[in-house]
């Protein structure tokens, strides 16, 4: 993932501007920062290196309004709302040369919401995104985790993910437009089940605030997206892996 180094600068010195004052209402979330091992881009058999950013939805109470347990805190069993947030890196065919010819892509930022089924040792989720940068499409993500707690401080999670877009994400970064001057053949990529795999996930809390998180994906890419002429040309065979701080604000207002 191709992402300047000043945001992870930036996820940290947020850490010291957020006031402290006791308010009624409160939005509790998280923010990670860290480096990344990910493919050069979708479909590539390549990996690089980059910077990891995330964000974690923990409570909002705002009137009546009373949403989530917060970052630290255990979700209750049952269905809840939860937000959803991912970031693609760029693609650019100056750092690729295979791919001379196409539209370069920009970081792409996908928010959306989902919904979750959460037991003591297990859950199971949906969530939409829209791309608001990079692409207009619509992703989502189905998935379930294992979840073990063998103490205060450590939290494992690991399960299947199953990826999803519609036509204009699949077109976005498995498309080939007619007339295109690169040496892949046109190909008009239809979105659908896209990719399916596997991810591992760990965290060590510092304390109640810092924590310290790990995880490894692998994901196969499926239908459109395998048969893409980028894929073909590259490896259907994504990994990921990434490792960070994470830390806990709560905004009172």
């Amino acid at each position: 993932m191709r992402v300047s180094s000043f945001l992870l600068a930036s996820v940290c010195a947020v850490s010291f501007a957020v006031p402290a004052v006791a308010q009624d209402n409160s939005f509790n979330f998280s923010l990670r920062g860290g480096i990344a091992g990910t493919p050069e881009y979708m479909g590539s058999d390549q990996t690089e290196a980059g910077v990891d950013l995330g964000f974690s939805f923990g409570a909002l109470r705002m009137g009546r309004l009373d949403i989530g347990n917060g970052v630290r805190g255990v979700p209750d069993n049952g269905l809840s709302l939860r937000g959803a947030f991912r970031m693609i890196g760029d693609r650019k065919a100056e750092d690729s040369p295979e791919l001379a010819g196409l539209e370069d892509i920009d970081i792409a930022v996908e928010l959306g919401f989902g919904l979750t089924y959460q037991q003591t040792n297990w859950l199971a989720f949906g969530e939409v995104r829209k791309g608001v940068t990079g692409h207009s499409g619509i992703a989502g993500t189905l998935g379930a985790d294992l979840i073990y707690r063998p103490s205060d401080r450590w939290l494992f999670t690991a399960g299947p993910r199953v990826n999803f877009g519609d036509d204009k994400y699949a077109n976005t970064y498995f498309g080939i437009p007619t007339g295109s001057t690169s040496s892949f053949a046109a190909y008009d990529a239809q979105g659908g089940a896209l990719g399916a795999g596997l991810q591992v996930a760990g965290t060590y809390f510092i304390d109640d605030k810092w924590a310290l998180e790990g995880a490894i994906t692998y994901e196969k890419l499926l239908n459109d997206a395998a048969d893409s002429p980028i894929t073909l040309n590259g490896s259907d065979d994504q990994w990921r892996v990434r490792l960070g701080l994470s830390r806990v604000f709560t905004l009172n207002f």
